[in-house]
């Protein structure tokens, strides 16, 4: 994904913050942050932050699980869900 127009300096976000937060909200896209012409911050919306968050909470799961069957580390279907629903919770994604 191209950030060019979504790049702000800091300066702009000091003096127009609530613009800036809008605009994320509005197009769900992150706005990057630069001081001395390097990005440095991503100011992204609520929603979206969350949605990557479980994605991320989810890929990370299944790879875990990907390793321990590689490692011949199974359980049954029932157990492997009611394992995923507790750790899920367990971490803010359910």
């Amino acid at each position: 994904m191209a950030y060019t127009d979504a790049i702000e300096p800091v300066t702009v976000l000091k003096s127009r913050s609530a613009e800036i937060i809008r605009r994320a909200r509005r197009t769900r896209r992150p706005v990057v942050i630069t001081q001395n012409g390097r990005p440095t911050a991503v100011l992204q919306d609520v929603e979206s932050f969350d949605r990557q968050r479980t994605a991320l909470l989810l890929l990370l799961a299944l790879a875990s699980g990907e390793r321990d069957y590689q490692a011949g580390r199974t359980v049954s279907d029932r157990t492997a869900a009611r394992r995923f629903r507790r750790r899920l919770a367990r971490l803010g994604g359910g």
